[in-house]
């Protein structure tokens, strides 16, 4: 390969070919050093809050309440938005605190999912995005728990979710919401690293049995 054809191959599209690579993430791993999100102060007011009387859209084809949910305890994780395979992440979005990895935060859920129900916690993982956009990636990850939009706001407006703002989408920061008796028992955030969270999870449900 003459240096020409290397120049050419390397500025494909205009753009260093080492950059578009990096632009790809892939979506499965974290990268080293991301940025550790501190206590902001967002969250302090939900532990004790009764969840709202209201329905969102379910990737399982239906609408969750989750104040009329019957299961001893609840985890609702929200999440800022998963990514797209082949397309890149919001521009500067790994040096936003807590936004990257919520990939390998759900598949951590999938594969504690049925600890998770030895301990009585169901779970819901939720975010902003459409049902169709959380369809796709339920359907690629083989995610065996529901996922709720709350593209509308209702559930982020009602608690005061914090959030957080990127190329014009309002995004839910990473918080996780442990529910029992249809109140908010617990807050987890910030949440990190993403990855092990579950575990944290799991951690704490075991530290705290529900008493009969």
């Amino acid at each position: 390969m003459g240096r020409s054809e290397s120049i050419t191959r390397r500025s494909f599209l205009g753009i260093p070919l080492a950059l578009a690579i990096q632009q790809i993430p892939n979506l499965n791993e974290l990268p080293p050093n991301l940025p550790v999100p501190k206590d902001d102060g967002g969250a302090r007011h939900l532990k004790g809050m009764a969840m709202p009387d209201l329905e969102l859209p379910s990737t399982s084809n239906r609408r969750v309440n989750l104040s009329k949910v019957s299961s001893p305890r609840i985890i609702v994780y929200a999440y800022p938005r998963t990514g797209e395979p082949g397309k890149p992440s919001p521009a500067g979005w790994d040096d936003i605190p807590g936004a990257r990895g919520c990939t390998p935060e759900t598949c951590g859920f999938r594969d504690h999912h049925k600890d998770l129900a030895k301990l009585h916690a169901e779970v819901f993982g939720i975010s902003t995005q459409s049902t169709a956009y959380q369809q796709e990636m339920v359907k690629r990850l083989e995610v065996p728990f529901e996922v709720l939009s709350d593209e509308q706001f209702a559930l982020t407006n009602a608690l005061r979710l914090p959030t957080f703002t990127v190329e014009g989408m309002r995004l839910l920061k990473r918080l996780t919401l442990v529910v029992r008796n249809h109140r908010i028992e617990h807050v987890f955030y910030p949440v990190f690293p993403p990855d092990k969270h579950a575990e944290e999870v799991i951690a704490w449900l075991e530290n705290h049995p529900i008493i009969a």
